[in-house]
């Protein structure tokens, strides 16, 4: 291996920055050298992880993450806006698996001079989500810090052997995504997003079993699937399903493929569950697009993303990177 995945060992890190890396070769740097025990079935690396279950025929789903003001939410953002963007965050990891989300951890750091408010209205928001999807925030911590955060940790169920994953993509599958994309932040989505668990859920039961929530952008996350499932993704621009702001820009195809925070879902089906797959989606949820965008062939080596027979540059949100 070369690149700077290899060059981060011990003997390098002191000359290396995290920006220099870049989060992709950080993560793919730290995935094989995190412990692990016998019950993790699905590990680093996905939207979720999966443990083994205390139940039979019930599998154990796991998610953290953080959101931090000037990253994810500007200054003055509304605290209510800025709590169910938190918890929103992970909803959407569990809708990409086809899991139920039951508890969660709520850890809040913020200076010493944060006004009260922003706490309140930030749990208000939060707490909103959570009773809307049937999630019992159990606990946390709080700290200081340089600037407002909330990391949350989530724990839920999924049926053994059902979780979708990005790895069960294979030859022959149909390519579809739920929603729109790009100019996501502009349009306020990317606060007012709708997590997916019931379309997730619905998909899992009609046997989807590759999922994946498009956060950091749909090229980045298209990388995502063809790399863990090694197979070739094949997509169409003239069908990417573009919001209407977007859709509105010059260069819109640009946004909607690599602006990122659209929390939809992309998933790929094979031909039996893909056939009609779309009309009985729009039967379910009327209001939501679902949209076949492309397919599913073998690759020969690595996984590959093409979009009109051109190799898909890797874009996308991606931290420590400039």
């Amino acid at each position: 291996m070369s690149g700077p995945v290899a060059e981060f060992g011990a003997s390098a890190a002191a000359a290396q920055t995290l920006g220099t890396l870049g989060e992709r070769a950080l993560v793919s740097w730290l995935r094989p050298r995190l412990p692990t025990r016998p019950d993790v079935l699905v590990g680093a690396g996905d939207d979720c992880a999966v443990v083994a279950g205390p139940r039979p025929g019930e599998e154990l789903v796991l998610k953290s993450d953080p959101i931090a003001e000037g990253r994810h939410f500007a200054p003055g953002a509304d605290p209510r806006l800025v709590g169910r963007k938190a918890l929103g965050r992970v909803l959407s990891d569990f809708a990409s698996m086809g899991a139920e989300p039951r508890w969660a951890l709520v850890d809040f750091a913020a200076p010493a001079q944060t006004p009260a408010d922003f706490a309140r209205g930030a749990l208000e928001g939060l707490s909103e989500l959570a009773l809307r999807f049937g999630v019992a925030v159990v606990g946390g911590d709080t700290s200081e810090a340089p600037v407002a955060q909330l990391h949350v940790f989530a724990a839920g169920v999924a049926p053994s052997g059902q979780a979708m994953l990005r790895s069960a993509a294979r030859p022959g599958d149909a390519v579809f995504v739920t929603g729109e994309f790009g100019r996501s932040y502009e349009s306020g989505r990317h606060f007012s997003f709708e997590p997916r668990l019931r379309e997730g859920t619905w998909l899992r039961r009609r046997g989807v079993r590759c999922c994946i929530d498009v956060s950091d952008g749909l090229a980045c996350e298209a990388w995502h699937v063809a790399d863990e499932s090694r197979v070739r993704i094949e997509l169409r621009a003239s069908d990417i399903p573009l919001s209407e702001l977007c859709a509105a820009m010059p260069d819109s195809l640009r946004h909607a493929l690599g602006d990122g925070e659209d929390f939809e879902l992309l998933f790929t089906a094979r031909p039996d569950v893909a056939a009609g797959l779309e009309d009985s989606f729009a039967a379910e949820f009327p209001g939501v697009r679902c949209t076949r965008i492309g397919q599913v062939a073998a690759s020969e080596d690595n996984g590959l993303v093409v979009m009109d027979g051109a190799e898909l540059p890797r874009s996308g949100y991606e931290h420590f990177s400039a």
